[in-house]
């Protein structure tokens, strides 16, 4: 894997160290989570984020474990850090940091005190919602060594408030559960039990949310460490609580060993294919229901137009293919009216986009295609055949063929179907309804696709290709522009009328969506050499397309500032990485060369989300990374497209 590692130059400098984050998984959902610094920027931020019901319905318990070292001289040296409303940083133990670097996806600390040095390492066990934390004498010593254990018990995403009810400590041996949600346990457990008021998140504040929580000190560990080599280790864990997991040491041994046989089963290419694939890993979970994919942290939980779109990524380039047969017939029962249900994070299982069964239909061919999996196409092509049948028919939200063309259309008041469904007050930035043109490239896909499943399992696909030929000729009338690229939206409503209006116009912006026409394994079009010239000089830049060229109206070049600002810009200029991947399967489609096209992408992925992909950058220079700081189809597209 690539060299993740900083010196005291980048660890003792708070913004360089703040900035730059570190994501250890469980593999159901829940995390911990922080800064190269130690210093909790996000409200997310946390040593034990336990997974709910759903990936998303996450909760924080243990929030930090602030070490102190109590020197022979007497001297009490603080190592942890946390920012304050009152804007001091306090305390400052980043300063102290000589080395922070990412070892098999683990990260690790090293402080000096003079010549007692102190290293710090953290794992969470496999498959279970625990983490382990161990500390090392590295030189030095005799010291003593203090954790200070800063607890809450909230919605990950919300805050919790010290003028209500205190945290329960119910007393267990060598620690506390605390409200009876998770336990801690490690040597020389002290209890206290106080909050600590005002405890400020700076990336909450930039992203125009509420800032500031409060945290219960629940007490501290201690122990001596008499020779280097001597470790102290706490455990905190949730459900079943009576069951006391393996030793720090051992959970952090079995989780590198285990991050090193994910990276060997995906078989890489190179060092930056190795940190991909355990970069891939973050995502794919188990839950109550069978394998799911968590879209991004620290916020999101499973969302199906994501997962499809990840699903080649994330499952067949890193040798997952059984887990991801698994998953395919898991959402395939989701399907209701011919669409796939979207997500449950709201609360509620909700079907409410145009192209996350086509992404859908994708998935399964690809399957089929890479694995020869032929007896999964067998047993899903009844219901893909009724997805097809039900987008001849209508369904939701006025998806439906069109009769006289064979084009798919969509779209109802209120509605945003496609991925750029941002939404500002509940009304839609950018609704796209009529035909779409990445919609109806997936509708040619899809129907391509199920039509050679058909043809595999020695079923009659002539309807099939009728209606792909239809579409496909179509589309190559109707969507080419002028200029020389294709029409974001054909058939439109005009902006005069309402929707459903006598009157619609042809939406020529130039976005990215355009890249699936030429992209997808049947796309409608071949790839144009001089308009991927037009789309690479508005588009491209070193973390990927933006979602809208600066040469267009309403561009916005800073995804920044409170929720309506960024969901304004979020899909009008913001940089998506994930695009990346039909954007290069074009360029190579029409013959030129890719390999440039990932430098930025394989520099990010030590500036942002530590050895990881970024949901979205800003699209003016220099490009700083925004959104989620590990998300999974800006992984998985970058994963797939570089093989």
């Amino acid at each position: 894997m690539i060299e993740i590692r900083y010196g005291s130059q980048v660890c003792g400098e708070l913004t360089s160290a703040a900035s730059r984050e570190w994501l250890v998984p469980d593999g159901l959902g829940g995390y911990a989570m922080g800064t190269v610094g130690g210093l909790r920027t996000r409200r997310y931020h946390g040593l034990l984020v336990v997974p709910g019901e759903t990936p998303a319905s996450r909760k924080v318990g243990l929030v930090s474990l602030d070490p102190a070292v109590l020197l022979p001289s007497g001297a009490r040296v603080r190592l942890g850090a946390h920012e304050w409303v009152s804007g001091d940083v306090d305390p400052r133990g980043f300063e102290l940091l000589e080395r922070f670097d990412l070892a098999d996806g683990l990260p690790r600390w090293r402080w000096r005190i003079g010549d007692v040095v102190i290293d710090r390492e953290l794992a969470m066990l496999p498959g279970r919602s625990c983490v382990a934390v161990v500390h090392r004498l590295v030189s030095g010593g005799p010291v003593e060594l203090e954790l200070a254990a800063a607890c809450t018990w909230r919605d990950a995403h919300g805050e919790r408030r010290g003028d209500g009810p205190p945290l329960r400590m119910d007393p267990v041996d060598g620690g506390a559960v605390i409200e009876e949600a998770y336990r801690l346990s490690g040597p020389g457990w002290s209890p206290q039990g106080h909050w600590w008021r005002g405890v400020y998140h700076r990336e909450e504040a930039a992203r125009g949310l509420h800032p500031e929580e409060d945290l219960w000190y629940a007490g501290q560990f201690r122990d001596t460490l008499h020779r280097p080599g001597d470790t102290l280790s706490v455990l905190a864990w949730a459900t079943d609580l009576e069951h006391e997991p393996p030793p720090g040491p051992q959970v952090v041994a079995a989780a590198r060993q285990r991050n090193r046989q994910v990276v060997a089963a995906a078989r890489p290419a190179d060092a930056v294919e190795a940190t991909l694939a355990l970069a891939a890993d973050a995502f794919v979970v188990r839950t109550a229901t069978g394998p799911d994919v968590v879209a991004g942290y620290p916020w999101f939980g499973a969302w199906s137009r994501d997962t499809m779109i990840s699903y080649e990524g994330l499952f067949l380039r890193t040798g997952r293919a059984d887990l991801g047969r698994e998953l395919l017939r898991s959402y395939a029962a989701t399907l209701s009216e011919g669409m796939l249900a979207n997500t449950a994070d709201t609360g509620r299982v909700e079907y409410n986009t145009v192209d996350g069964t086509l992404w859908f239909l994708h998935a399964v061919s690809r399957h089929v295609t890479v694995t020869g999996d032929t007896d999964l196409g067998d047993d899903l092509l009844p219901a893909l055949r009724a997805v097809v049948d039900a987008h001849v028919a209508g369904t939701r939200y006025g998806i439906a063929v069109d009769p006289t063309d064979g084009l798919l259309a969509c779209g109802a008041p209120g509605a945003a179907l496609t991925w750029m469904d941002a939404r500002v007050y509940g009304v839609p930035v950018t609704p796209r309804h009529g035909k779409p043109v990445e919609v109806n490239a997936l509708w040619v896909n899809g129907v391509a696709g199920v039509a050679e499943l058909a043809e595999l399992a020695g079923q009659d696909a002539d309807g099939l290709h009728r209606l792909h030929e239809r579409a496909v000729e179509a589309f190559r009338k109707r969507f080419p522009t002028p200029a020389g690229w294709l029409h974001d939206v054909v058939d439109a409503p005009a902006p005069a009328y309402p929707l459903g209006g006598a009157a619609h116009h042809d939406d020529d912006l130039l976005r990215p969506n355009q890249l699936l026409a030429w992209s997808l394994p049947f796309a409608p079009v071949a790839p144009d050499a001089e308009a991927l010239g037009h789309l690479g000089a508005g588009l491209l830049t070193p973390l990927g397309p933006r979602s809208l060229s600066p040469d267009c109206p309403g561009f916005l070049g800073r995804h920044r500032g409170g929720p309506a600002e960024r969901d304004t810009a979020y899909h009008q200029g913001t940089v998506w990485p994930w695009l990346i991947g039909p954007y290069a399967d074009a360029v190579r489609r029409a013959g030129l060369p890719v390999d440039d096209l990932f430098t930025g992408l394989e520099a990010h992925l030590s500036e942002y989300g530590l050895g990881s992909v970024s949901e979205t950058a800003d699209g003016t220079a220099p490009h700083t990374a925004t959104g989620c700081p590990f998300q999974a189809w800006s992984v998985a597209e970058l994963l797939r497209v570089r093989r």
